[in-house]
Parts: structure tokens; C-alpha cells; sequence
């Protein structure tokens, strides 16, 4: 179906038109253009995109924008002139303004984000399904689009447009003509879109205009790659590189790349082309554009841990390969505080996994800030996490990310190394509490002969519920001391916090077991039969909370043992 419509040519000027949702500072909501959202950055609270994928795929836009637009900063002089003097507005539209034809959506040659001439062998397209995430595949019961996109806004097009080039799925895809890759009319798996291999981090400040700037990495940072000859080998964004065609990149291009934030912010994982009625987008042709693999990508990508792999390693027979450290929906954000700062996994030896963790280069940026920058190490930075999970060979979305934590600056340097390792550790000391009380869960369901693993993850689901506001709390209130006893002194507090909660809620799991709890039965186990019951479990619960928090243990220790006088775990 052709594009043209009776009257002029229809356009959409990215740089002129709403498209970008925005929260203001005052609480409303509001659409700008990219131009009025750099003007008006300094009252904006943040991006809102229609999910959370979306605003951080967004944000990567921008900062590509803001990169290219200053052509820095290149060192942290540069940035703490922009800190106080605040983000150039003019200077950005101006850059806007000489790059306008290439943010024309519609444009007729080099369409925003597009392949102008892309086409199937049998000129077919889709509804635009493909490029919106909240439309669930085949499950639509839940959702405002339960009959699924047959129309977007021009705005709206433009905003999925960014996130699929991002976040888009693998599975087979329409193949368009002219590209290598195609076989019978498709193209087979290819991966998702680079945004998808990531566990998305980036630094929340007040405002927005605070978010772009704290986020704008100098380019000498250490540990972060720029190709140095910007006349062969240039950072650009892709508006800035010729446009696309429907195969590839192909030779040294598709090794070498991409050569820098601005190439990578902008990655064109897609070949796309938007069908429209003058009015609406009714249309998108979606194919496979440039792949990416996330392999030792950890010089390039700031915004995500990155995680050895020894199956990767052993695979491509190379000494060390680095993959990307995905989120995990179930967890909430501090409770992978040790990827954030100190690089420490819990249960990486156990995994199998080398303890090797390349913590996000954002957050090493960050912390430049800190010791050679405008911000003190009290200062408390919120650390946004946002990713896409993936069911089904990574052909859908099966969930979506969106957590933040908030700690102080001072953990994530060397001089107070010990106070973010012993953060790291009273994680673990929550994380060993909660298996404690899905213990007891599983102690009281066997005692009434009821199927264990139900009561054990309900009760661990309460326990981390329960910690979770007092972590994030504790965790805000930690400072740099001289006090070489300060750090385990605020373990000591925490263990203590932690001893108190989880044992309340043992005692609710105790007092809300039935009769048959009450009056138990013998079990097996591996030193044997054991007769258990609610009482039992019971002391089993307290002896082993005892065990998990050691610098919080009540003095009395009678209660490990059972009425028999044997130990709990006899």
C-alpha cells in the first residue's frame, strides 16, 4: 500500500512535533518535541513512556542527541561546565534544526529510523502489532489493547519506532528484498534488539535536564572504548550516517562497530517502514537489520553489569568472555546491590560462574563524579534499573523491569571498599533470613502432610516484602566514617532489624498452622526418620534464624534445642 496520500506529502518532524510523554515537575503530564524537551529539561521530572523499556530507550536517544549535539563532553572539565551553566538549549536546537529531514518520519528518501524503499517480495505488511510491546501475544485479557494495535498516532508510531529498534523480539521475520539473510520469503532468528540483551541501569536525578546530564559520560572515562580516528572509523548517530538499506552491515563495518555511545545509543537492530493513511500509522514492515553480539561488549556498553562466562569462554575458546547481566523480575533492586557495587555476585561459585563482575560503567562514571566532581559522598544517587524479559526462544516479552534503588556515593569507592562489601553482605544476611522462613514454611506444611513448595514461596515472597522498605532505608543511611568499627557496627543494627522482622513472621507462620501441625508426623530425612511438628519446626526456625544472623543472636541459646534435649538438626 503506498504512502501517498491525495494532498501534500505528509510529514512529522520530530524536532518539532509532541511526541516524547513527559512528567513536569509540578505533577502534569505533557507530549514535546525534542527541541522544546531539551529547552524545557530543567522542569521536566522525567520521560514516561508508555512502559518502562520505552523511556530508557528514550533516554538513549536523547543522550545520542546530546552527545553529537556538543560533540562531548570530552573530558570532566567540560561536564562540570555543563552542570553549572545547564544544558545549552540553543546550541541543541540548532543541531536539530541542520538535522531535521533526517527526524522526518515520513521522510521520501531517509525516513527517522527507516528504510525508505523496504518491501517484501509480495508487498505485504502487518498491523503495527509487531512494534508494541503491551500488546500480549495471544493473551490479551489483561490489556488496554485487547484487540491489539490496528492504529497509532503518528507520536506513538515514533515512540515504538525507538523501542523496537531497542527491544524488538527474535523469532523468524518477514524478509525484505535484498537482504542476503533471507530464505523462502523470511529471515530466521537473529537475537533481539541490543537494549534486550541488556539489565538496563542509569543514574535518576530531580529533574530531567539532571537525569541527561548525569548520564552524559565524558569521553575519556576509563574502562569505556571511543574509536580515536573520528575521520575513518566516526561516533555518529545513525541520522547522521547514510541511510540504510534493507541488508546488513557487512565487512570490516559490521566488526568494527559501533564506535562509539552515539553509534551504539542509536543502533539500527531493525529494518523498518511505517504504512500510514495521512492521518494514523495503520502499517509497519519489521525485518532484521544490523547484528550485535553482546560478547565482550563490556568496553562499549556503560549501561549494565557484565558477567564471565565460562560456557561462553569454553564455546569460542577464548581466555575471558563477558556477557551482559540481565535482571531478574523476581528480585527487587537491592537485593542485586553486590553487581552494583562491588561487582560481587551471591552464588556465583556455586553457579559455576567466574566471580569476575564488570559493574555498570555508569556507575563508575558516577563515582568519578564524586572524588573528582561537583558531588559530596554523602550524596545519594537513586540507580534505576529497567529491562525486558524474554519467554519462548525470545520471540515475546514475558515481563518487564522496573525497580530503583537509592544509595549513597561513598559505596561505591575505594576508600570505604569495606562499607560497600559489608552493604553486599547484609543482602546476604536478608537473603539467608528468608530461606530460614521458607524453611519453617516447609517444616509446618510437612508436619500436616501438605505439598511443601507452595507455603515455602509464599513465605519468602512476605519475608523480602517485609525487608524490603527497611533495606532501602537502612541502605540510605550509611556515611563514610573513620570509625574502623563503624561498618560492622551498622551490620550488627541491620542483622538485628532483620532478626526482628523475620521472626515475627515466623511466629504468624506458627500460631497459623492447623491442628494437624500441632500434632505432626514422622518424616524422612537424610539422617533419618524425625518425628516433626509444629513445635519443632518451630525451634528448628529460631536455632537456624539464630545460625543466619550471628552478630544478632539472642544471648539465650536454649532454644536450639527440642524438648528431648537433641539439636535441631538431629
Amino acid at each position: 500500500m503506498p504512502n501517498d496520500t491525495a494532498t501534500a506529502p505528509v510529514t512529522f518532524d520530530l524536532t518539532t512535533s509532541p511526541w516524547l510523554p513527559v512528567l513536569r515537575t509540578d505533577g502534569t503530564e505533557d507530549e514535546l518535541s525534542l527541541t522544546e524537551v531539551f529547552a524545557q529539561a530543567a522542569d521536566l521530572r522525567r520521560l514516561v513512556g508508555d512502559v518502562p523499556t520505552q523511556e530508557f530507550a528514550l533516554l538513549r536517544l536523547l543522550l545520542a542527541v546530546l552527545h553529537d549535539a556538543l560533540d562531548g563532553p570530552s573530558d570532566l572539565d567540560e561536564w562540570e561546565d555543563l552542570w553549572r551553566e545547564g544544558i545549552p538549549a540553543d546550541t541543541v536546537a540548532a543541531y536539530l534544526h541542520d538535522h531535521r529531514e533526517r527526524f522526518d518520519l515520513f521522510h521520501p528518501a531517509a525516513p527517522f529510523f527507516q528504510v525508505a524503499d523496504l518491501r517484501t517480495g509480495k508487498d505485504e505488511y502487518s498491523s503495527p502489532d509487531p512494534i508494541v510491546a503491551d500488546v500480549p501475544n495471544n493473551a490479551r485479557f489483561f490489556t488496554m489493547r485487547a484487540l491489539g494495535a490496528a492504529t497509532l498516532t503518528f507520536a506513538e508510531a515514533a515512540r515504538w519506532l525507538v523501542h523496537a529498534h531497542a527491544y524488538d523480539t527474535s523469532g523468524i521475520k518477514s524478509g525484505a528484498v535484498g537482504d542476503p539473510r533471507l530464505k523462502s520469503g523470511k529471515v530466521y532468528p537473529q537475537g533481539v534488539g541490543w537494549a534486550g540483551n541488556l539489565g538496563g541501569v542509569h543514574v535518576e536525578g530531580d529533574t530531567l535536564r539532571e537525569t541527561l546530564l548525569l548520564n552524559l559520560v565524558a569521553f575519556d572515562t576509563d574502562g569505556l572504548r571511543w574509536d580515536p580516528d573520528f575521520d575513518t572509523e566516526p561516533d555518529l548517530p545513525a541520522w547522521r550516517l547514510p541511510p540504510d538499506t534493507s541488508a546488513p552491515l557487512a565487512g570490516t563495518a559490521a566488526v568494527s562497530r559501533p564506535h562509539g555511545l552515539r553509534d551504539l545509543y542509536t543502533w539500527q537492530t531493525r529494518r523498518l517502514r511505517l504504512h500510514h493513511d495521512g492521518e494514523s500509522v495503520n502499517g509497519v514492515l519489521l525485518a532484521y537489520g544490523n547484528p550485535l553480539t553482546p560478547h565482550n561488549k563490556h568496553d562499549r556498553e556503560p549501561m549494565t553489569a557484565w558477567r564471565r562466562s565460562p560456557a561462553q569462554e569454553k564455546k569460542l575458546k577464548q581466555a575471558t568472555v563477558y556477557l551482559p547481566r540481565d535482571h531478574d523480575p523476581s528480585r527487587a533492586a537491592w537485593r542485586g546491590l553486590g553487581a552494583l557495587v562491588t561487582g560481587e555476585v551471591r552464588g556465583a561459585e556455586q553457579r559455576h560462574e567466574a566471580a569476575a563482575i564488570v559493574r555498570p560503567r555508569i556507575l563508575d562514571w558516577f563515582h568519578r563524579l564524586a572524588v573528582h566532581g561537583p558531588f559530596e559522598p554523602s550524596t545519594l544517587i537513586r540507580v534505576r534499573l529497567a529491562g525486558a524479559v524474554y519467554g519462548t526462544q525470545q520471540s515475546v516479552i514475558d515481563e518487564i523491569v522496573d525497580d530503583a534503588v537509592a544509595l549513597p556515593i561513598v559505596l561505591l569507592g575505594e576508600r570505604d571498599a569495606d562499607l560497600g562489601r559489608m552493604a553486599v553482605d547484609a543482602v546476604a544476611d536478608a537473603e539467608n533470613a528468608v530461606t530460614v522462613l521458607g524453611d519453617l514454611a516447609t517444616d509446618l506444611a510437612r508436619a500436616e502432610g501438605r505439598e511443601p513448595d507452595p507455603p515455602r514461596s509464599t513465605a519468602r515472597d512476605q519475608g523480602f516484602a517485609a525487608l524490603d522498605g527497611r533495606f532501602r532505608a537502612w541502605l540510605c543511611a550509611l556515611r563514610s566514617s573513620d570509625d574502623p568499627g563503624y561498618p560492622a557496627e551498622e551490620r550488627r543494627r541491620w542483622q538485628a532489624e532483620v532478626h526482628r522482622i523475620v521472626s515475627d513472621l515466623g511466629g504468624d507462620l506458627v500460631r497459623a498452622s492447623g491442628e494437624a501441625a500441632w500434632q505432626g508426623r514422622v518424616v524422612h530425612t537424610a539422617k533419618g526418620d524425625l518425628w516433626l511438628n509444629a513445635s519443632r519446626a518451630d525451634l528448628r526456625f529460631r536455632s537456624g534464624l539464630r545460625k543466619a544472623l550471628t552478630m544478632a543472636a539472642p544471648e539465650d541459646a536454649a532454644d536450639s534445642k527440642t524438648p528431648d534435649g537433641t539439636g535441631d538438626d538431629d
